[in-house]
């Protein structure tokens, strides 16, 4: 038999309340997070055109078998105020993180089940350092996914 809450609300009413407590904290987070959801959707489709450019290549080579799993943009795993995206091949994993406070972090390569990492961070207005840590990034995470 299910005991009522101690002050007689019951767990919808009570749930509605902590939503409006918790929504009314991270409302000013909004504009923010949208301006970090706009950047990872550019930063994916920028990472599609070169994975695409890697299959064809591969392809072109005799090796179809090297396909990467490119994910959409969705809320952060670890963070409520930030998106991400992410690459995979068996358990090999990659992450790339924006979040809301204007910051890219490129997490990886590394083994799903695993301590992730290593990490680095870019701002936003660092452009040519996150596009080159960016190649770097992917470079590591093909040779990584790809080892026989």
């Amino acid at each position: 038999m299910a005991s009522a809450p101690p002050d007689g609300q019951d767990l919808a009413a009570r749930l509605a309340e902590v939503g409006r407590r918790l929504g009314a904290r991270e409302a000013e987070h909004s504009q923010p997070l949208a301006a970090a959801q706009r950047r990872a959707g550019e930063l994916r489709m920028e990472v599609a055109r070169a994975l695409e450019a890697f299959h064809a290549g591969a392809v072109g080579a005799g090796a179809p078998q090297l396909r990467i799993t490119l994910g959409d943009v969705r809320l952060d795993d670890k963070h409520a105020r930030a998106v991400q995206f992410d690459l995979a091949r068996g358990r090999c994993a990659g992450i790339v993180a924006v979040k809301s406070r204007g910051e890219v972090t490129l997490v990886g390569p590394f083994q799903r089940g695993k301590a992730e990492g290593p990490c680095l961070s870019f701002p936003f207005e660092a452009e040519a350092e996150l596009h080159k840590a960016l190649g770097d990034f992917l470079e590591r995470f093909l040779e990584e996914a790809t080892h026989p």
